[in-house]
């Protein structure tokens, strides 16, 4: 290894430091520009009911297929806090702070995160 470092050149230094500088630009960049929103949009059988703030703490109650279920949105995480289904899936989930929390046997699907930045249309890799 230490024969590799002494063979190099200082344009091959300046490489080196250039792509890891370009590397680290990139992840930077990368991460501003697909930053997740703020919302929690909760679906009820495909049809978005509520729209809410994530930086707001409170609990949603709503009358589903089997019963009661709520939902608790806490320290910018949310969580599906009561579902009265048989397998408690949703429930066992936890606390999400960004992506999807399904709860099927009552057709509630809650989306954390889905206001992202609206100036960008797509990326490719």
């Amino acid at each position: 290894m230490k024969t590799a470092i002494r063979n190099t050149t200082i344009a091959d230094r300046i490489l080196f430091l250039f792509l890891l500088v370009a590397s680290f630009a990139g992840l930077i960049y990368t991460r501003e520009a697909l930053s997740l929103g703020s919302d929690v949009v909760v679906e009820i059988s495909g049809k978005p009911v509520y729209t809410l703030s994530l930086d707001t703490d409170r609990e949603i109650a709503i009358e589903a297929t089997h019963g009661r279920t709520v939902i608790e949105i806490k320290d910018s995480r949310v969580r599906m806090k009561e579902a009265h289904c048989d397998n408690q899936t949703c429930v066992r989930q936890g606390w999400v702070s960004h992506g999807t929390i399904v709860c099927l046997p009552n057709h509630i699907v809650v989306i954390v995160g889905s206001g992202a930045k609206k100036d960008i249309d797509a990326i490719t890799g």
